[in-house]
């Protein structure tokens, strides 16, 4: 008998070649995707207390195809069509495949799935939640309870975008050649939003959401798996990693956030810390450069400080200098400015967040005034501090962020002037 724990992660990484292969041969993803979805229901709830099945890939499809031919049926009853060749199969047997289907049947489609979750007709939003969805095997309620919101809103997402998917006419096929690295880059941008999203929670009591983390890390594995020779696929997985190792230690056992310079580097994962630094290393001896591989470099020189005061700030700027200049947004330009302050100075670092006052993709965001209060603070502006303080600690959804930043305000506060 297997343990609970290994029939879940078999599900998750059978998930997205099962439903690739119904997809492949009979067309429809919504149909196939329901179908799958009660197949792994049906496999979570008899393998722990029945036992794994010989062929477990085998036993999903064939579970699946049938719940799939049910549904045909059921739907062609209620609507009182003539019954078709589907309807007309023997119990057990699947509905006809869709022409043209000539792969083998042990073919992995887990990257063609993905390329049509994230395809670029589908909002961000809705490329994430079928992303979790078909590829990664989880529930509605599942992702709805990660995200925070009504499992009736995350339901209504997935169908929103499974009908886009269904009008547009979609394939499933891998994008032509020219197409191919666009969409990998919107591939791994939705994983890059799944994990970001559970390491630090936009919103709600918890900092940050393991499930997520932990799933955006074995989906970014399965492209890597798939696209060995990619330095930007490579690169994410790196970044993930290494950031990861430090997610036992950013909290108290209270929940309190406790940040970068604060932690205890004792609790990083030590594992991952040596899987990401390899990775990075042999990706940027090999690969073209891009921000992924960039970021994740970053991350190795903080991993690699064994105290605080070790880090090499001198390489974090160069970094970010390179990263500013092949991938400039808003975001990377605030992290410099981290950089550059503890280089050149607090006033430098200032200096540099003025040039976002006016970028409407920053405007209201916490962050923003988070990373002023801390120059601030650096810089001896404890008025000003407290008040960016008080202020990202009001524009922020997260409450352990909003507590951190709330107890920084207050204890400039009982210094005084």
């Amino acid at each position: 008998m297997r343990t609970d724990n290994h029939v879940e992660d078999l599900l998750h990484r059978l998930a997205p070649q099962v439903l690739g292969t119904l997809v492949r041969r009979y067309g429809n993803f919504d149909a196939c995707e329901d179908a799958v979805q009660e197949a792994l229901l049906a496999a979570a709830v008899q393998w722990p207390d029945q036992g794994m099945p010989e062929n477990p890939q085998g036993w999903l499809i064939t579970v699946a195809s049938r719940r799939l031919t049910d549904q045909l049926r059921s739907d062609q009853a209620r609507r009182r069509r003539e019954a078709t060749a589907a309807a007309q199969e023997p119990p057990g047997e699947s509905v006809t495949p869709a022409p043209g289907d000539e792969h083998p049947p042990d073919q992995d489609d887990t990257l063609t799935l993905l390329f049509m979750c994230c395809h670029p007709e589908l909002s961000p939003p809705s490329q994430v939640a079928l992303t979790l969805r078909a590829v990664g095997g989880l529930t509605t309620a599942q992702i709805a309870r990660a995200f925070l919101v009504p499992e009736a809103t995350m339901a209504q997402r997935i169908s929103r975008a499974k009908q886009r998917i269904k009008t547009t006419g979609v394939p499933f096929r891998m994008p032509p050649e020219p197409e191919r690295a666009e969409r990998l880059r919107v591939v791994l941008h939705v994983l890059y939003l799944i994990f970001n999203e559970g390491y630090t929670a936009t919103s709600g009591p918890e900092l940050q959401r393991g499930e997520l983390t932990d799933e955006a890390i074995r989906l970014t594995r399965e492209v890597h798996r798939l696209l060995r020779d990619d330095g930007e696929v490579a690169g994410l997985l790196a970044l993930m990693l290494l950031t990861d190792a430090r997610r036992t230690a950013r909290t108290r056992p209270d929940g309190a956030l406790i940040p970068l310079a604060e932690q205890n580097r004792d609790r990083w994962n030590r594992e991952y810390i040596r899987e990401g630094i390899e990775l990075i290393t042999h990706t940027l001896a090999r690969a073209p450069i891009g921000p992924y591989q960039l970021q994740a470099a970053i991350a190795a020189v903080h991993a690699e400080a064994a105290r605080v005061e070790d880090t090499d700030w001198p390489q974090i700027l160069a970094l970010y200098q390179l990263l500013t200049r092949i991938s400039p947004n808003p975001m990377v330009t605030l992290n410099h400015a981290v950089a550059v302050a503890m280089v050149e100075g607090p006033g430098a670092g200032l200096d540099l967040l003025k040039t976002l006052d006016a970028d409407g993709r920053l405007a209201g965001h916490h962050r923003l005034d988070a990373v002023r209060a801390h120059l601030l603070e650096m810089a001896g502006d404890h008025d000003g501090a407290r008040s960016a303080y008080r202020t990202a600690a009001r524009r922020t959804a997260s409450l352990p962020e909003q507590r951190y930043l709330e107890s920084r305000a207050a204890r400039l506060a009982a210094e005084g002037p």
